[in-house]
């Protein structure tokens, strides 16, 4: 199997050549983009396994990039792991809304982001070999690998948040999930995200799934779980 070929688009200079040593020593490929065009520009002549995505670009920034990457049919399925140094929720909300896989806090360890590039990368290597992890509840069927989900057999489109929301819920399907264990699942190691941030997205997704919405049911005081009968706790 060749190496894998990273997409870095980081408009500073520092960082970026930091980030190519690291990425070169742990075994990767990769080419630098000072800017969303380029990036674009480079997307558009060669194959790339995963990208990783600054926010703040001069001209395009990087909620741009990730829109337009996930709106072309033959770039939709790269991983984007976003690069910030902001902290606030929305900023990390609306990446996950246009589809990244994943963000990485600056300062971050070059450990840190080579683990979740190697994890990324295992689990896009999965996908691409057919393997697949499908839940099934009441006509809900949710294709793990391929991040699909169909209701009676018409396909739903959930964002990147609804997807894993749902995905944790049918995993423990039936127990009562705390709204922090949720957020841990959804969000991975980030702790500050405000927890009623889970609200909102469980109220799209109800909305999204119709009746069906009905079997997640609210455990007053805690959180979330899903059961396919039976009352809201």
């Amino acid at each position: 199997m060749s190496e894998p070929l990273l997409l870095v688009v980081e408009d500073d200079q520092n960082l970026a050549k930091l980030l190519g040593y690291n990425l070169e020593r742990a075994g990767y490929k990769f080419h630098l983009s000072g800017t969303g065009e380029d990036a674009l520009d480079q997307l558009a002549r060669r194959s790339f396994d995963l990208i990783l995505l600054d926010i703040m670009l001069p001209g395009i920034d990087g909620f741009e990039v990730c829109r337009k990457v996930r709106e072309h049919q033959l770039l939709k399925d790269i991983p984007i792991i976003m690069l910030t140094a902001k902290g606030e929720e929305i900023d990390k909300v609306l990446g996950f809304e246009l589809g990244i896989d994943d963000y990485v806090v600056k300062p971050f360890s070059p450990r840190e982001l080579n683990l979740r590039i190697r994890a990324i990368l295992k689990r896009d290597r999965r996908q691409r070999a057919g393997i697949h992890e499908v839940l099934s509840a009441g006509g809900l069927d949710v294709d793990i690998t391929r991040h699909q989900v169909t209701l009676e057999g018409k396909a739903l489109v959930l964002t990147l948040m609804e997807f894993k929301l749902l995905v944790a819920l049918l995993k423990r399907r039936g127990q009562a999930q705390s709204r922090e264990m949720l957020l841990s699942d959804v969000w991975d190691v980030d702790k500050t995200i405000n927890t009623r941030t889970i609200d909102t997205h469980i109220t799209r997704l109800r909305e999204k799934l119709g009746e069906t919405g009905k079997m997640i049911k609210t455990v007053r005081g805690l959180g979330y779980k899903f059961e396919e009968q039976g009352e809201e706790a």
